[in-house]
């Protein structure tokens, strides 16, 4: 063989050597790669390293100004996206000392709704910067206190005339007139609502507002005090004449005054649930409590009991105070259960829609 020959025929050994080793070297990488392949599919997906946050807690700044000179006030500053309006009240306390907490009314604008205590700082905040309007909103009271004097008052009024002091009433006169069964049993009632009430302030009722100012304790005290002053006195008066149909008409107005009375305490157990308290209360509905039924007809039947009360009560005592009393009583709870009506409207339509506000299929 010639020179040339074998040199063609090295080379050609050399390239099929080549090829057949990266043909080799080809299917150990596809072998190898489908290996790897089926193992990530068995174990899952890939998951990307989770990124680390940094929790960075926005504050506020706080700018206080009167609302009828927009003077600067003051400025609370390190204020945090979960402090509430009461929160600002307190740290603006500390820097103005002269204003109590019950007593400043914060607004978004002058001419705005007061914010609510429970009202959160990043609800209202439109920057870092929040701009607040301070009205001095006079000498408050907690609401507590000013049911506890509305309803303590009445309870020991009467008690004071059903006694029938000498200064009161004639001596002589009380001492003679025997006293009818209905001015015992109209005492009892009278009694048992106010103790009621005051029983329910401290262990059943929960207020959405904790102050208001001194002057309704004046007046709730006034007119509470001076409706039960003119009551007791005519009721428990010597001279007083029992009703009309005698008593069967006392049997039924006591019994239906029962009836209201007991109806009225187990609607306010039922509006103290959590359920139905707050911001995200839901539409009180009826329990196994035969009381709690009238929820399927109205949606203040708290309202609609302590009518009947005092209806029930004029009736069995058949007095003109008595009378012009429920009067006025009735129609101021009608314009609070229409207000109340309106709200469950807005809030549960499908709930209220054809209920009425405080009568049945009336109003």
């Amino acid at each position: 063989m010639s020179k040339k020959s074998k040199l063609f025929a090295t080379d050609r050994k050399r390239e099929l050597f080549t090829h057949g080793a990266t043909q080799y070297m080809l299917k150990h990488d596809l072998r190898s790669f489908h290996c790897f392949s089926q193992l990530v599919l068995s174990a899952g997906g890939l998951k990307p390293t989770p990124l680390v946050k940094r929790s960075k807690s926005a504050h506020f700044e706080i700018e206080i100004l009167d609302a009828q000179t927009r003077k600067q006030i003051c400025i609370v500053d390190k204020v945090s996206s979960t402090s509430t309006i009461r929160d600002v009240k307190q740290k603006f306390h500390k820097a103005c000392p002269q204003w109590y907490p019950s007593r400043i009314g914060l607004q978004l604008e002058r001419s705005g709704p007061f914010l609510r205590d429970h009202r959160n700082i990043q609800s209202i905040a439109a920057s870092s910067i929040v701009t607040l309007y301070f009205t001095d909103l006079g000498q408050q009271v907690s609401w507590t206190t000013v049911f506890l004097a509305e309803y303590a008052g009445p309870l020991l009024i009467y008690l004071i005339f059903y006694m029938r002091l000498a200064y009161i009433y004639d001596a002589k006169e009380s001492s003679r007139r025997l006293r009818h069964p209905v001015v015992h049993l109209a005492c009892f009632c009278h009694c048992l609502h106010y103790a009621r009430y005051l029983l329910e302030t401290v262990f059943v009722h929960k207020l959405s507002e904790e102050h208001t100012p001194l002057k309704n304790l004046i007046k709730g005290c006034a007119f509470y005090w001076g409706f039960t002053s003119w009551i007791a006195y005519y009721i428990n008066h010597p001279q007083y004449t029992p009703p009309s149909f005698g008593h069967r008409q006392v049997t039924v107005s006591v019994l239906n005054f029962l009836i209201c009375e007991a109806g009225n305490h187990f609607i306010h157990v039922l509006l103290a649930h959590p359920n139905h308290t707050g911001s995200n209360a839901c539409f009180p509905s009826p329990t196994y409590n035969p009381f709690t039924w009238l929820f399927m007809l109205v949606s203040c039947p708290n309202y609609t009991y302590e009518i009947g009360s005092w209806i029930s009560f004029t009736v069995m005592t058949q007095t003109l105070p008595v009378g012009i009393f429920t009067l006025l009583m009735s129609f101021q709870m009608l314009l609070w259960a229409q207000k109340k009506h309106k709200v469950y409207l807005k809030k549960f339509d499908t709930y209220v829609y054809k209920k009425s506000a405080v009568i049945p299929f009336i109003l």
